[in-house]
């Protein structure tokens, strides 16, 4: 243990996780920016406690683009049975592994290499419970991404995303004669030249959506109560000011 400890502690984390030994990893992302880690689990926290309480351990959850492992070994920590993690880069799943083995949890941590862009739901499973923590916002086929996510869903997703403002309004369809409301909008975001960045896109193109969309989305893919979660006090600027929002959508 002392060796995998030394291997974390010699290096910088995109998160600041806690370990065994009661010190925690250095993160690298700018001084305030980690706010969005710790703003994300009190809402995580919040959900799973209205719809579960304590009663996590019969629960299974995937993490679609689980990262570092994060918020997967969170929800274990808590007592949950198993977390499928998943996500497009390998280096990602070999520090969330790593991250699992200094926790003690690698045994209830299964991990897989997947492209969500094209992923297939009878390949993942279906789980109690989904995370898609910071994803959406950088997929080209955010459509396509929520519809697996309900596919892979028994009960509650709980998924959080950058998102652009809002358009509604009425605009001609065909013809001036026949107009529709828009109910949503998605900002096309270019992250191209960004591939390369662990925490980019993998393919470049994003599609983010306005709140009112993602709402509008999370009720037509299939998921019957869907829930805009509230953001603590001293929670992260970006969520307080609504440029990033958290939803549980259950099934």
């Amino acid at each position: 243990m002392t060796a995998l400890l030394d291997q974390v502690r010699g290096r910088s984390w995109f998160y600041e996780f806690d370990l065994p030994d009661g010190s925690r990893t250095a993160s690298y992302l700018p001084a305030g920016v980690e706010k969005v880690h710790t703003t994300r689990l009190a809402m995580l926290d919040a959900a799973l406690d209205a719809r579960y309480g304590e009663g996590l351990e019969d629960l299974e959850a995937v993490d679609l683009a689980c990262h570092q492992g994060f918020f997967a070994l969170h929800v274990l920590g808590r007592g949950m049975k198993s977390v499928l993690g998943l996500d497009a880069r390998q280096e990602h799943l070999d520090d969330a592994k790593l991250m699992a083995k200094v926790q003690g949890l690698a045994n209830r941590f299964p991990t897989r290499q997947v492209d969500l862009e094209e992923a297939q739901a009878k390949d993942i499973g279906t789980h109690d419970v989904t995370l898609m923590l910071g994803l959406l916002y950088h997929l080209e086929n955010p459509v396509r991404a929520l519809r697996l996510a309900r596919a892979v869903t028994k009960r509650t997703l709980l998924i959080e995303t950058q998102v652009v403002p809002h358009m509604s309004g009425v605009v001609d369809w065909g013809a001036h004669t026949f107009q529709r409301h828009m109910v949503g909008s998605f900002g096309i975001i270019d992250e191209t030249e960004e591939t390369h960045a662990p925490e980019a896109s993998a393919r470049g193109i994003c599609l983010a959506p306005s709140i009112e969309g993602l709402e509008w989305l999370l009720k037509r893919v299939g998921f019957s109560n869907v829930e805009r979660l509230a953001p603590p006090a001293d929670g992260y600027e970006q969520h307080l000011g609504q440029k990033r929002v958290m939803f549980a959508a259950d099934v």
